[in-house]
């Protein structure tokens, strides 16, 4: 086995402090990765909380994950040592149904591997990102482009493929009108990657002190939704709304500002269902839909998308120490728009 550090949570109830574990040793289609730096989604918060569902303890979160490979099994083919390399949000899927053979290994039919906080498919827990190392199938391993900063690559791993996916599937771009909303770690994304597809950008928040920002990353139009003025001014405009919000909001408000035929895409995880009025969706025959992450060929695609156009998360690094205050800011909002983990501080 391979001894491996981490900072884990014990129980939902406690921080996450420093932990010694084992990971597996490296098989003929493995791939050992020495991480680098590992991003802090939203859900790692969730997870560890229970928000969603009684977690797995201990608890390594962390699926945002890039750094230098240093092992490969005998049979790996397309991977070397001191290349770099990314792990998502899966470590593995079946491999054979209809979703994971037309690449959709997030919807395998049998379920994926999460990177962290699942079972493996010998029984074995998985262990995430704020970890030294990790080992991964090489099929669910993702070339990383040394063009790009790596702290600020990883979290394209989660927060890119999230939101890069969903307007790829509904074909955004050129002619139509996107607003995103929620201007955090998804929405940020959102925004670059509808301006790079070319769609007419609005972002929609109740901070008025982020338009100068949004405007920043590539919106051309922001919306302050407490401002009824404002909002009424935008009634039916939209084609498509991405909507990346993981708190409790008023879905029928934001439905009316689609036009007829509209699509609001939800990739957010709010802890409480959705609350809609049926004549919502019926007056204009809208459409509600959700994402999740991307396939492992989506995810590689997305990744050379913003090799070639530079692009990359606006991240605050941070040490593994102050994980704990990472969080408690990242629930007030309080983060410019992903925290990136330094492993090299664990």
């Amino acid at each position: 086995m391979i001894q491996a550090k981490a900072y884990a949570a014990q129980t939902p109830e406690t921080d996450l402090a420093p932990w010694d574990f084992e990971r597996r040793e490296v098989g003929p289609h493995d791939v050992q990765i020495e991480i680098q730096y590992c991003g802090v989604c939203h859900s790692d918060l969730h997870q560890i909380k229970n928000d969603w569902f009684p977690g797995i303890f201990p608890m390594v979160p962390g699926h945002e994950i890039v750094g230098k490979i240093i092992k490969v099994g005998d049979h790996v083919k397309k991977f070397k040592v001191n290349e770099l390399a990314g792990v998502g949000c899966m470590v593995d899927s079946c491999q054979v149904c209809e979703n994971c053979k037309d690449g959709l290994e997030q919807y395998c039919l049998e379920g994926n591997t999460q990177t962290y906080n699942n079972k493996d498919r010998s029984g074995v827990p998985t262990y995430g990102g704020y970890s030294n190392t990790i080992v991964v199938r090489e099929e669910f391993v993702l070339h990383i482009s040394d063009k790009l900063p790596l702290a600020a690559t990883a979290p394209l791993l989660c927060a890119g493929i999230t939101t890069y996916s969903p307007l790829r599937h509904w074909k955004v771009g050129k002619g139509h009108k996107l607003a995103v909303l929620g201007l955090g770690g998804l929405g940020h994304m959102g925004v670059k990657f509808g301006a790079a597809f070319g769609a007419e950008v609005t972002v929609l928040s109740t901070s008025p002190s982020k338009e100068a920002e949004a405007k920043a990353l590539g919106a051309h139009h922001f919306v302050v939704t407490s401002d009824p003025e404002q909002v009424k001014a935008v009634k039916g405009s939209f084609d498509f709304i991405l909507d990346t919000v993981s708190a409790e909001h008023d879905m029928d408000l934001y439905l009316s500002l689609l036009r007829t035929n509209g699509t609001i895409i939800g990739v957010g995880v709010p802890s409480e269902p959705y609350s809609i009025r049926p004549f919502s969706l019926l007056a204009g025959r809208k459409s509600m839909a959700g994402s999740g992450i991307g396939g492992i060929p989506e995810t590689q695609e997305m990744l050379d998308f913003c090799a070639e156009h530079n692009i990359v998360s606006d991240i605050e690094l941070i040490d593994i120490k102050d994980i704990t205050t990472a969080y408690e800011r990242m629930l007030k909002g309080d983060v410019r728009y992903r925290f990136v983990i330094d492993i090299a501080t664990l």
